[in-house]
């Protein structure tokens, strides 16, 4: 009869996105798994079944719980379109502020995992890939829906926009991993949004 665990198999998986957050993937060794999870070996590998298998779960656990609440914020009704996107930079801008005040800035484990592993990862880059259309398509609605609440001006088409948008996000993440501080990724959110009424 096999012994139940006795571990929380959630808490496990956050401490493991973490170190993949902090490390990458590659650079993550299977001793950093174990002591950031306080896992032995044996039960890494009975409850993920390889290093890969962890990776992946814990990325899926990064997307949801960044993904779910960015979106919560860019589906807001009670706010312009524009004060959504505004926030969703403010969020941004918070999160790595936050984290460069415990040390270094992590950037966006989506955005190093694309950097690191996507292409010569296809498991990988397809979740990145379904993430990315999620994103580009929310953001794509509330760019449209700012072009008839007038928040938003902009006469260009709303899909680049989403990108543009997208790109920035991306970009503020890896200048806080370079060492860039609030007011710098502050003036990158604020030229970005105003691509929205330009």
């Amino acid at each position: 009869m096999a012994r139940p665990r006795m571990f929380d198999e959630g808490r496990a998986l956050d401490a493991a996105m973490h170190t993949f957050w902090e490390k990458g993937y590659e650079a993550t060794s299977t001793q950093d798994l174990c002591e950031a999870t306080g896992l032995g070996r044996s039960s890494i590998y009975n409850t993920f079944k390889s290093k890969h298998d962890l990776f992946e779960r814990a990325l899926a656990h990064y997307i949801d719980t960044m993904t779910t609440a960015q979106l919560a914020v860019l589906e807001d009704a009670r706010q312009s379109a524009a004060d959504r996107i505004r926030a969703l930079f403010g969020m941004v801008v918070d999160g790595e502020a936050e984290r460069r005040a415990e040390g270094r800035g992590l950037g966006c484990l989506t955005v190093n995992t694309t950097v690191e592993l996507a292409a010569r990862d296809s498991r990988a880059a397809g979740m990145l890939e379904r993430d990315t259309a999620r994103r580009l398509a929310v953001l794509r609605a509330v760019i449209e829906e700012g072009r008839r609440d007038g928040s938003i001006t902009s006469q260009r088409d709303a899909g680049a926009l989403a990108r543009f948008i997208n790109a920035a996000i991306g970009g503020m993440r890896i200048s806080s991993q370079g060492g860039a501080d609030r007011a710098t990724l502050e003036s990158i959110a604020e030229v970005a949004l105003d691509a929205l009424t330009r």
